[in-house]
């Protein structure tokens, strides 16, 4: 449909999700959700980097379980995360034994998973397939800002990386909300240049997938109950609502950011949470189990992220960003 918007007429649904979560998003305001929350941010392991690979297999097994099959039922692993090369997504994929598929978007990496692990299962390629990402506080900020041991005070804009990983589990049959439609993102480049000013850098390629979507689709916002981005922040969150609004679409009464309900902004975070962990362990079980539950039957769902790199930063570019969105709905009763 259109350009960029794929629609997927068997329905693969979500089978299962698996949410593992760091201390701080456990103490958050829907850290009783999470399926696994750990307390030592090393997660038993020497290093960061270990600990988060570590939090990824965690994910990837806990998602299987909960589908109720096992490693050999997955035909393959769809996964990314923000660290060089994507290692924690590669590093945890060899202990498997499945195709894997490493993806890199930055935080917009769950949504992208899910729209390409429904296109494999949706065209009879696959039959399951595992969709992960992750992102850890303290691998993130020393690769993307400053070294921990530095003690940087962070500006009012800027947010705090979400230590956690989440898994779903895409099926070509099955119960489960389905995954019905998926709108490519394109670049975007507002020529931001502040590395800590996610939120503003993000939400003009959330607005340029959202209208892309409605435009494609035929839709308006209100056919969906819910309409969420990935890790835009309070900031974020406001600037794509007016931006959007100005393009004729409001969405100012179904929107909600998982950077913004993750953590208890008023008390000790600016603008929220962000990374690629951000949006993956709150949609795979907050929005997830509310889809579940049939509380919300018609999501749309965004997750946003900033391409940039250390490099590119002190070389004083801008910093170009890109959203994938992926339709869930439940069958009509």
């Amino acid at each position: 449909m259109g350009k960029h918007t794929a629609f997927f007429h068997n329905r693969p649904t979500i089978a299962a999700t698996y949410s593992v979560a760091g201390k701080k998003e456990g103490d958050g305001p829907i850290g009783k959700v999470f399926d696994y929350v750990f307390e030592d941010e090393y997660f038993g392991e020497k290093t960061f980097e270990k600990a988060e690979c570590k939090m990824l297999s965690t994910a990837i097994n806990g998602g299987i379980s909960s589908c109720g099959c096992g490693k050999s039922d997955i035909d393959a692993i769809v996964s990314g995360d923000l660290l060089n090369q994507i290692v924690s997504a590669s590093f945890a994929a060899r202990d498997y034994n499945i195709p894997y598929i490493g993806i890199y978007n930055a935080c917009s990496t769950m949504s992208e998973g899910l729209a390409i692990a429904a296109a494999l299962t949706d065209g009879g390629y696959m039959s399951r397939v595992a969709v992960a990402t992750s992102s850890h506080f303290s691998t993130a900020e020393r690769q993307y800002r400053y070294p921990l041991e530095l003690g940087s005070v962070r500006p009012p804009q800027s947010q705090w990386t979400v230590t956690g990983a989440g898994c779903a589990i895409v099926s070509a049959g099955g119960k489960g909300p389905a995954i019905t439609a998926a709108t490519f993102g394109k670049v975007v480049d507002y020529g931001i240049t502040d590395a800590n000013n996610m939120g503003a850098a993000m939400a003009p390629a959330a607005m340029d997938t959202l209208i892309t979507h409605f435009r494609e689709t035929g839709r308006t916002p209100s056919y969906y109950d819910l309409i969420v981005t990935g890790d835009l922040g309070a900031f974020g969150s406001r600037v794509l609502k007016h931006i959007t609004g100005e393009n004729g679409y409001d969405i100012s009464f179904n929107h909600v950011d998982c950077g913004e309900i993750i953590y208890n902004i008023d008390e000790d975070e600016y603008q929220g949470g962000s990374g690629a962990g951000c949006s993956a362990i709150v949609f795979n079980s907050y929005i997830y189990r509310k889809l579940k539950d049939r509380e919300i039957n018609r999501v749309l769902f965004l997750a946003t992220g900033a391409l940039l790199s250390t490099i590119t930063t002190q070389q004083g570019e801008s910093i170009p960003c890109i959203s994938h969105a992926v339709a869930v709905e439940n069958e009509a009763l």
